[in-house]
């Protein structure tokens, strides 16, 4: 298997809603197939689904998921200045702050919030992992 997640698909209640969040924050929705919307991202892309349909993709009953499943994701950023006002972006756009923006033990400077359907989304700058121009992150920097 090659080191790399081609698609990340979150399972949502509406739609949407959900691809409101998303557009609010910045980001373009692909043109696509219907049932499911799609952002194109750096090297991969965010998907969102419908929970029913997601459930019955994987033969589980829709009550099955959900609930905060230990993972995570990561935004990036390039300064520590740029994290408190993506939260408030995110905020604005109906999600729930789960962590103010504020400096981490490690020496970075995060902030967590949880999207409609309580995705949870970590809003970070790292100093010791730049950027590359393009805006992609790598553990150690380039």
């Amino acid at each position: 298997m090659e080191p790399r997640v081609s698609l990340i698909t979150l399972a949502v209640k509406d739609i949407a809603a959900s691809a409101a969040f998303y557009e609010a924050l910045g980001w373009e929705r692909e043109p696509g197939n219907e049932g499911v919307v799609a952002f194109n991202l750096l090297g991969q892309t965010l998907g969102l689904y419908s929970r029913a349909g997601l459930a019955e993709d994987l033969g589980i009953p829709e009550e099955a998921i959900g609930g905060f499943s230990g993972i995570t994701l990561a935004h990036n950023v390039r300064t520590a200045e740029e994290v408190a006002p993506l939260l408030a972006a995110a905020e604005e756009a109906g999600g729930r702050i789960l962590r103010p923006a504020g400096e981490i033990f490690w020496g970075g400077f995060i902030g967590y919030f949880a999207d409609l359907d309580g995705h949870v989304w970590e809003v970070a700058h790292n100093p010791f992992s730049e950027l590359s121009k393009e805006g992609a992150f790598r553990w150690g920097g380039y």
